[in-house]
């Protein structure tokens, strides 16, 4: 799964790697946690300019009876998202980009759970394919939302956890995001594990396991001292 990413960058940087036209200054984050707003970028088909949104992560479906179904949906399985009630319609017609820096996932020891940073290896943002919806509540609130696709770890994440989010290559945000297009058989290629040579990844402290935790400390490598490598890669 993917329950906790990072974003550490400017705007002119973001603008640049998701071309955007405006992009508002960010809050560095390190420990961005489940029902957070967090940054997007959609393509709405009323629209020709791709456009950065801040979403809710935690998808609740247009049906749903209330919004307590997004804590459920942080994430969407690669392998069944074409298909599930809560995803189908909007992996036709609602795909997003959810722009991170790095993400963590913990290792199942013996007595405990070691978080790890990882991120790309020359520290770029990158876009998690994601999927978004609008829920109205009975009482007229609006609340747009959004959920993280996972997919099969690579060999950098397998040794660490089973499951990884799907990071799309640049080349590809315009088919994802390309509101014309529904087939399955056209998009499921792009939700295949990010290559892992492109990737590194090393042991951080438990200060990430606690969302409010916010600090440049979160993606510290722990060093050798503690007893664990610096980094996987």
């Amino acid at each position: 799964m993917c329950g906790r990413f990072t974003l550490n960058q400017s705007a002119e940087s973001l603008s640049k790697a998701f071309n955007l036209l405006q992009v508002p200054d960010l809050a560095a984050q390190y420990n961005i946690a489940p029902t957070q707003m967090v940054p997007t970028v959609l393509h709405q088909a009323s629209k020709e300019q791709y456009e950065f949104q801040q979403l809710r992560w935690g998808l609740i479906p247009s049906w749903a009876k209330d919004a307590k179904m997004g804590v459920k949906l942080i994430n969407a399985r690669a392998e069944t998202v074409s298909e599930k009630p809560a995803f189908r319609a909007a992996f036709k017609r609602r795909r997003c980009l959810v722009i991170a820096d790095g993400f963590y996932e913990w290792q199942k020891l013996q007595n405990k759970k070691q978080p790890f940073y990882f991120r790309l290896q020359d520290e770029k943002p990158f876009g998690f394919a994601g999927l978004w919806d609008v829920w109205h509540s009975p009482e007229g609130e609006e609340i747009a939302s959004c959920t993280i696709i996972t997919t099969t770890a690579n060999e950098l994440l397998a040794p660490i956890h089973e499951r990884m989010p799907v990071i799309l290559a640049p080349e590809d945000y315009d088919l994802w995001l390309d509101t014309q297009v529904q087939a399955p058989e056209k998009l499921q290629p792009l939700l295949d594990p990010y290559p892992a040579e492109a990737m590194t990844a090393y042991p951080v402290a438990n200060l990430v396991n606690k969302p409010q935790h916010n600090s440049p400390e979160c993606i510290m490598p722990l060093s050798e001292e503690n007893g664990l490598p610096n980094q996987l890669n």
